[in-house]
């Protein structure tokens, strides 16, 4: 379930002659929402400076329109720290020769957690269960008549020192960002009265504005309240929180116990990887996936196996493993159920290629699975018969993400070309962004194999540079296949992937009215499909052709 809030804001100048507070809230994109969260931010500009409006209503622009751009392996803080500083220095070079100052108050509310970044006196409340907590520190000085006068504020000093804060979200909370203007006047005892008189938000922040300013306040008061309705879906950059706090776990022994589970022994073991078949407390069978120890000092590598986890939690269900809800969880790991069966590699290697109707049973449950990856945004780029299960239960499993990528989440090295070479689509190896045309040209490579035993393009190589071609048509391999059939896996593996499906939906589609649908494939001429046979037979003509006038020549 995505993050559910709801927010309400208000305003006032009061006495002064301009207001020089400034609140901004920024409700992204689901798919921005979920990778970089939901900003709200408070700013309020010092009057005694060249133009404190400008500092705060800048400050809150930049950061608005900044945040949304910064890289996707930046957390949270990271971001802020980063765009901060850059508008601190912006402050201290537009003051022409007079300081533009600013205090801020920024929270930013992603998935089932916050970030908090604070300079300042604008304070951040905490409401919930009628409980009033404040997690910010006024920056003024507390000699006596200087309580109002900042040590801290952006654009002050060349060195700026923000305060952080992170932590865990609770359904139907709130939290309170109030300008100087509203909390100084009223404190905090008139604040919780007026939050608990008020359930309506909007009503709540109208409320605490008039109210200081009917209490005395000569200064512009600002209220932003946001209220978590509903906690988001854990997410990726969550998980990567704990990375420095998680060691590796110890070589595992069968027969061990280890945080609540019952080692088993190791069923997998590679340079990237290590598996453990372990037992829960009712006995049922899982597989705990974790790091060998050469990379324990690798944080990249925590951050991939971490991020699979999250993967498989994103797309949970019928056509993938089910990854147990770990809550005690000390070190860095997963767990995820094991299935009894085989993968269609092993089932290929045990009986050769697939009769045509199992096949085609397979192949639009593959295709549902991925069109299901597609709508929650994951590309697998890894799609391969070996990383097809079917399990006894008779479910076909898409298994293995730790190549998987999310657009606007993940981030590649330039140099990466991820996946097994023969089933990556040239564009990927012409540097193309991932794709959903990719991973639909893995299961066009897979379905093909599986019913031919060759490869469209054939095989390829690692660190193979290939050259991409017409693709043979699979009824070569199966005269069983229907003309339509191999039509529609020819368009599958296309080296144009503007010729391919655009998604798993409308190739299911083409399967499921087979015969009964003319395919947008048009059949390709004979001299592309059998240029072979088509010039033994232009040879074979032209050959009694002469022969024909040779006899002529000498019996005319």
């Amino acid at each position: 379930m995505a993050l559910q809030l709801s927010f309400a804001e208000a305003s006032a100048t009061g006495p002064r002659a301009e207001n020089q507070d400034a609140l901004r809230l920024v409700t992204p994109a689901p798919d921005l929402a979920a990778s970089k969260g939901f900003l709200f931010a408070i700013a309020d500009g010092v009057s005694q400076c060249a133009d404190g409006g400008l500092a705060a209503r800048s400050t809150l622009q930049a950061l608005a329109l900044d945040y949304y751009a910064t890289p996707q392996t930046w957390s949270v803080a990271q971001a802020l720290d980063r765009l901060l500083l850059a508008q601190n220095r912006w402050l201290q070079a537009n003051g022409g020769g007079q300081p533009l100052l600013t205090t801020v108050s920024a929270l930013v509310l992603r998935g089932r957690r916050f970030t908090l970044a604070h300079v300042g006196d604008c304070r951040v409340y905490r409401w919930h269960a009628d409980r009033l907590q404040r997690l910010t520190e006024d920056h003024v000085w507390e000699q006596p008549g200087m309580q109002h006068v900042l040590k801290r504020a952006l654009g002050l000093d060349q060195h700026l020192v923000l305060d952080f804060l992170d932590g865990e979200l609770r359904e139907g909370e709130c939290f309170v960002l109030l300008s100087d203007g509203i909390w100084a006047t009223l404190g905090d005892t008139a604040i919780a009265a007026i939050l608990r008189d008020q359930p309506d938000l909007h009503s709540a922040a109208q409320t605490l504005v008039a109210a200081a300013h009917l209490a005395g306040s000569q200064d512009n008061a600002s209220a932003l309240l946001v209220r978590v309705d509903g906690v988001g879906e854990a997410n990726i950059g969550d998980a990567l929180i704990h990375l420095q706090q998680w060691p590796l776990p110890p070589a595992l022994k069968a027969g061990q116990a280890f945080e609540g589970w019952q080692v088993q022994g190791i069923v997998g073991q590679s340079q990237q990887s290590l598996l453990y078949r372990v037992l829960d407390a009712q006995g049922q069978v899982w597989l705990l996936k974790t790091l060998p120890t050469r990379l324990a000092d690798a944080p990249e590598a925590g951050q991939a196996l971490l991020a699979e986890e999250w993967f498989l939690k994103r797309v949970a269900g019928r056509h993938f493993p089910e990854v147990h809800a770990v809550t005690q969880r000390q070190h860095l790991y997963y767990v995820m159920r094991e299935y009894s069966g085989m993968t269609l590699a092993q089932l290929f290697e045990q009986n050769g290629p697939l009769p045509l109707a199992q096949w085609r049973n397979l192949a639009e449950r593959l295709l549902r699975a991925v069109g299901l990856l597609h709508r929650r945004q994951i590309l697998h780029r890894d799609i391969k018969p070996e990383n097809l299960h079917l399990g006894d239960d008779g479910e076909l499993r898409l298994l293995d993400f730790g190549l998987a990528f999310c657009p606007g989440l993940s981030e590649d090295a330039p140099s990466e070309l991820p996946g097994t070479p023969s089933y990556i689509a040239p564009e990927a190896f012409r540097g193309d962004l991932p794709s959903t045309q990719q991973d639909l040209y893995a299961v066009g490579v897979s379905l093909y194999f599986l019913l031919t035993g060759h490869f469209p393009h054939g095989e390829i190589e690692a660190f193979q540079r290939p050259r991409f071609g017409t693709p043979v048509n699979a009824g070569r391999y199966r005269p069983d296949l229907p003309e339509w059939l191999a039509q529609s896996l020819e368009r599958g593996v296309e080296t144009d992937p503007r010729q391919r499906y655009e998604t798993a939906e409308e190739w299911l589609l083409a399967l499921e009215q087979g015969e009964r649908r003319n395919l947008t494939v048009r059949p390709r001429p004979l001299l592309e499909r059998e240029p072979l046979k088509v010039w033994r037979g232009l040879a074979l003509a032209a050959l009694l052709g002469n022969l024909v006038l040779l006899f002529l020549l000498f019996h005319g």
